[in-house]
């Protein structure tokens, strides 16, 4: 059994940085797809940003430049730094772990972490 624990969110002002962990046990970790999305009320969720075993990442527009996913693999831990944060981006940020061979139903997810931004 897959466990994610997230850390790191809180209430900052527009143009703040927070950073966000993900701390992952039970699984090989390094072979995982590694995410973060976050739900704003009334909303979807939406895939913030993705980072696979090569390296490869994948954001959202609207956080390109602005956020960035890394991982530490001897860790069991991805990250999220988000910098110039926007009230627009004030959301649950949930962690995810999918292995590539498995169909998605097979995802792992956090228990989310909220982030504000406001003033």
């Amino acid at each position: 059994q897959v466990q994610l624990v997230e850390s790191g969110g809180g209430l900052v002002q527009p143009g703040g940085s927070l950073r966000l962990s993900c701390a992952a046990s039970g699984t090989i970790f390094s072979l995982y797809v590694m995410g973060w999305y976050r739900q704003a009320p009334g909303k979807q969720r939406e895939l913030v940003a993705a980072l696979d075993s090569s390296g490869t990442t994948n954001y959202a527009d609207s956080v390109k430049g602005r956020f960035t996913i890394s991982r530490a693999n001897a860790k069991n831990t991805v990250f999220l730094q988000m910098n110039s944060l926007k009230p627009e981006d004030t959301a649950v940020y949930y962690c995810n772990a999918g292995h590539p061979s498995l169909p998605r139903r097979y995802d792992y997810w956090g228990q989310g972490t909220q982030v504000t931004v406001s003033s």
